[in-house]
């Protein structure tokens, strides 16, 4: 199968196109390089693998690569936590709306014109920032208050693209919805907005990589966002990326919308207690509590019953075995002064 991945550079994208290719595919890849700069990955130089240095909006182009290709799987997008939420609210509405709308008039075309089957489209667990169902099913995001956020409310709008471009041009479409993405690649972004956090600037945008390059530092105690009771599901790349590559190859997928995540939920100050272990052994572990940010939600626990019967796929790798890998990984981003 030839697949277009749009921002096949990114963080996500690092664990997926190495996936696609285990599996046999061939990827196109389009990426601008505007999140973290110019970055290399394992399979740059993969055979079965093109990359296209370019803006998903520039239609002409896009329409240009998924001419050919058997699905698309659409990834690119401003995106960060939820640092990058606040200070870039309304880039994150306008400038994904223009990559999105993008994105599907390409596909549509491509499906019209040259055998293009389907669409993976990249949704996000924060179309449900307003619910108070837990577990969270597929389908709540119907039920419940639309987002708050300028974030999630494209989120949500990502997938009424996907509705709408079925009910007009019959394109069929995979609603993919990654909880709290962890691993290895995730380094500072351009942009992101430097905040105090103690005696080290908060400046990745999500918890994971940004608690642990605080304790790497030495920060004692170490600062956390709000009270630490949020709960949260941190689920490996490397998983993500088979629950996606499910999507694709899958024909079960065809029209529905999946929430791909472990079923292991853990608090902020449980996962900053642990990563403070992880790193500092039996070192009492001492803590502050920072203000929180506006849209810092409290409760994300995905209801994960449907991805495991219609796909049978399951998130399986404990957060301590992502730390194993993500520790060394920080740490040389530090010794190269890009963390």
């Amino acid at each position: 199968m030839k697949l277009l991945v749009t921002g096949s550079a990114g963080f996500i994208a690092g664990y997926l196109v190495e996936e696609l290719l285990g599996r046999g595919h061939t990827v196109v890849g389009i990426d601008n390089y505007s999140k973290y700069g110019r970055v290399e990955r394992s399979y740059d130089h993969h055979p079965r693998y093109e990359f296209v240095e370019g803006d998903c909006t520039d239609i002409p182009l896009m329409k240009r690569l998924a001419s050919g290709c058997d699905q698309v799987v659409a990834i690119a997008a401003r995106i960060g936590g939820i640092s990058y939420f606040h200070e870039y609210a309304y880039d994150l509405l306008a400038e994904n709306e223009r990559i999105t709308a993008a994105t599907f008039d390409a596909a549509i075309d491509a499906f019209k014109n040259s055998g293009l089957q389907k669409i993976n489209v990249m949704s996000s667990s924060m179309v449900f920032e307003s619910t108070t169902t837990y577990p969270s099913p597929e389908g709540e995001q119907l039920k419940c208050p639309p987002p708050l956020s300028t974030y999630g409310f494209q989120k949500l709008a990502c997938e009424y693209f996907a509705k709408g471009a079925w009910e007009q041009y019959r394109l069929p479409y995979t609603i993919i919805r990654p909880f709290n993405c962890v691993g290895v690649g995730e380094t500072r972004a351009r942009g992101d907005h430097e905040i105090p956090s103690g005696n080290i600037k908060l400046a990745m945008s999500h918890v994971v990589p940004d608690l642990l390059q605080k304790v790497l530092k030495g920060q004692d105690p170490l600062h956390i966002l709000g009270q630490g009771n949020q709960v949260r599901h941190y689920t490996y790349g490397g998983d993500l990326a088979r629950g996606i590559a499910e999507c694709v190859e899958n024909p079960a997928a065809v029209n529905e919308d999946f929430n791909l995540s472990t079923p292991v939920s853990t608090t902020v100050l449980e996962l900053a207690e642990l990563i403070w272990k992880h790193v500092r052994g039996a070192e009492p572990f001492r803590w502050v509590c920072d203000p929180p940010f506006e849209y810092d939600v409290q409760c994300r626990i995905p209801d994960v019953e449907k991805a495991k019967r219609v796909l049978g796929f399951e998130a399986c790798t404990p957060l301590d075995a992502v730390l194993d890998e993500l520790v060394p990984w920080i740490e040389n981003e530090i010794t190269l002064s890009r963390i």
